[in-house]
């Protein structure tokens, strides 16, 4: 079967993946401040982008031409189409910006700048910046040692070039104090409208008192990203705990990877700036008069709903509601949670009980990012002062986590849990928890199997599902991963998960040949991969060569896909969609086979090499037929997405999916309205099965 098919680098289908974000925040459908935070998540996600990946490919630079093509790649090539889809981007970002800003004032919250306040606005601005804001700036002349010349990790400088009586101008940086002042400073009301100005505008009102005497100041906004890679997963030696800690440090200070400056800067500035910071001419882009615009997460908003997404608040889960006991529950039959559409504090209270619960005699929990005030970590505290064994497995890897984690795991630690902290040259990204209750004199196991963290915070924002199961075979599966955790070896076989480094890859490779047998053989057959991200080579091709042989491939990405169809490619064999919305779709869900045979699975992991080569993931199926009726409705949901869901093809277009008759389906919105209208009993919904009809991916299968 013909099946045109395109493989593209991961970094830039990553920029591409940002692309969709920013789409969102141009979207004019999408409510006013919900734009504005798109435009903070566009920005923050590029930040980190040139902090771990552009610092590691401009890393590779230095490396020979032999070793360069050894690693198939050209890094000078790939940076030059990175930093021109970059550029494009953030001509786009600029428009959207300049279209929110009469829309801003428009609803009472305008963002002005200093020169646009009336004389009053600004005496008000005055007074407010010498009480508040004089003992917070940290200023210091440029050019004359290492020590001023030093510009933190994406901190806000404000570069001056001031002039006096006598002498030569001079070269001064300001610090903008975001970590002490909030972004944004709110005037007094007038006539309806309370006017927001950039703390960098307020600023540069008090330059004067900084520098008197000055005949004039000149002030440009600049920022550096620094190579935030701690470049530690891999090693087998030594302390870890102790060379996070002295890595964490250096973060601040690692090698510069992009130097954001404002093109009004003077060249002549701009060449003295680069000779005192140290900076190489590849360092330098073009930015604006502000930067660090993920800062618009904290933009002051006027109190009305129309300019939000409509509330959804977390539904209540009736089977856990009429139970006295989540044990009770669970050891009737299995039940599966859909986040954040429904309460993810079901999770907190289950281990709130087993801290309570007198027959509950361990618990054992990974952590991968966990939320600063976190009930879970409370509930484990209470355990270990009510004597039971609490073994904790405190992933310290996470990436920009790493300082929390270890807080988290000292205080664990101190109050008497087993904490385990990583295992050499591998991250633990498993999310699962396991617990040892006794009953009728017998030890008998609960577990807790997830998609993602046990973090309140992000629970209410990423889109994820959990397991709550007392299935033995899994409970038992589920303690040999902690066995692996706690003994960091031993001889241990999984017969219902799969857990990578043991069986992950071969299972899905395996299930991908099985479907490609059955279309040979002119069977039934599908498959359907829901995940964050497809980088892995081997699975991609695999993939590939299954569509080719007639298999139907549903791919749902949100964020890299290697493996995407030709625009041309009409077949429908092969279909690669990916959601931009509300909630972050974190869910990763594989389907193989379809009818009695059909298998789904839930999986912490992503088909990605590190996932499957160099971290502990766990991927556990679903059982009870009416779990599975109940995840494949919302996975069917999905895919018939046509108001947020993008078509992934080779020209990185991001091109909508089109509603080809019917009313638009919006999944996040009709995944709510689904289980909001479900029975108690999973599988059985008051909804109309003919809504899913709006796309080519529900029918043809």
């Amino acid at each position: 079967m013909k099946v045109d098919a395109t493989f593209i680098d991961r970094e830039l289908s990553w920029i591409s993946f940002n692309g969709r974000v920013l789409q969102e925040a141009a979207d004019t459908q999408v409510p006013l401040y919900e734009r504005l935070k798109f435009l903070a998540i566009f920005s923050s996600n590029l930040d980190e982008y040139f902090r771990v990946r552009v610092a590691g490919l401009r890393s590779l630079l230095s490396l020979g031409k032999k070793k360069q093509k050894a690693m198939e790649i050209d890094p000078a090539a790939l940076l030059r189409l990175i930093y021109r889809e970059v550029d494009r981007q953030q001509q786009l970002f600029g428009e959207v910006f300049r279209d929110l800003l009469p829309r801003l004032a428009a609803v009472g919250t305008p963002l002005v700048q200093s020169s646009a306040l009336s004389e009053q606005q600004r005496e008000w601005l005055l007074h407010y910046a010498r009480r508040t804001l004089l003992p917070l700036l940290d200023c210091a002349a440029l050019g004359k040692n290492a020590e001023t010349d030093f510009f933190r990790n994406r901190v806000l400088y404000l570069v001056l070039r001031i002039r006096r009586e006598d002498g030569p101008p001079s070269l001064e940086r300001v610090e903008i104090p975001t970590d002490r002042h909030p972004r944004f400073v709110e005037l007094p009301e007038e006539e309806g409208q309370r006017p927001v100005v950039f703390l960098d505008d307020v600023v540069r009102l008090i330059l004067p008192d900084l520098y008197p005497g000055a005949t004039s100041i000149e002030a440009w906004s600049v920022k550096l990203n620094r190579d935030a890679d701690l470049r530690i997963e891999d090693e087998f030696s030594g302390d870890l705990v102790k060379k996070i800690r002295e890595a964490l440090k250096l973060r601040e200070s690692g090698v510069p990877s992009r130097f954001l400056y404002d093109p009004e800067m003077p060249n002549e500035v701009l060449r003295r700036v680069r000779r005192a910071c140290g900076l190489a001419k590849e360092d330098l882009f073009p930015g604006g008069r502000y930067h660090n615009y993920f800062d618009f997460f904290s933009f002051p908003q006027a109190s009305r709903e129309d300019l939000r997404d409509r509330p959804q608040p977390p539904l209540a889960y009736t089977p856990f509601e009429r139970s006295a006991s989540l044990f009770e529950a669970v050891a009737v039959r299995d039940h599966l949670l859909h986040f954040p559409y429904q309460r993810f504090d079901y999770v907190a209270r289950w281990l709130e009980e087993a801290a309570l619960d007198d027959a509950v005699s361990e618990i054992c929990i990974t952590l991968y990012r966990i939320a600063g005030n976190s009930r879970i970590a409370q509930a484990l505290l209470e355990a270990v002062r009510r004597g039971k064994r609490v073994f904790v497995f405190m992933e310290i890897k996470a990436r920009f986590d790493e300082e929390a984690n270890l807080q988290w795991a000292d205080t664990l630690k101190e109050a008497g849990a087993s904490i385990a902290y990583s295992i050499p040259g591998l991250k633990v990204h498993a999310k699962l928890f396991h617990i040892l209750r006794t009953e009728q004199g017998q030890e008998k196991g609960y577990a807790y199997l997830g998609t993602g963290n046990f973090n309140e915070k992000t629970a209410a924002l990423y889109a994820d599902h959990g397991l709550f199961t007392a299935d033995a075979e899994i409970t038992a599966d589920v303690e040999q991963v902690f066995t692996l955790l706690k003994d960091g070896q031993g001889d241990i076989n999984f017969d219902t998960l799969l857990v990578a480094q043991y069986n992950l890859r071969d299972g899905i490779t395996e299930r991908i040949a099985r479907e490609r047998e059955k279309a040979r053989a002119g069977k039934p057959c599908s498959i359907i991969m829901k995940m964050n991200s497809l980088e892995d080579p081997k699975i991609a091709r695999r993939l590939l060569a299954a569509a080719k042989d007639g298999v139907p491939v549903r791919l749902l990405v949100r964020g890299i896909c290697v493996l995407v169809p030709e625009e041309h490619d009409d077949d429908g064999v092969l279909t690669a969609t990916s959601v931009i919305d509300r909630y972050l779709e974190h869910a990763r869900v594989y389907i193989f086979g379809r009818g009695e045979e059909e298998e789904i699975w839930l999986s912490s992991a992503d088909m990605m090499r590190r996932n499957l080569n160099r971290r502990i993931e766990v991927a556990f199926p679903i059982r009870d037929p009416r779990l599975k009726a109940q995840l494949r409705r919302i996975i069917e949901i999905q895919r018939a997405d046509c108001v947020k869901a993008r078509r992934l093809t080779a020209g990185m277009s991001n091109q909508y999916v089109h509603c080809e008759g019917g009313e638009p389906l919006r999944s996040q919105e009709e995944i709510y309205l689904f289980l909001q209208t479900s029975s108690t009993e999973p599988g059985h919904s008051q909804l109309d099965g003919e809504r899913l009809t709006p796309t080519d991916s529900i029918g043809r299968d």
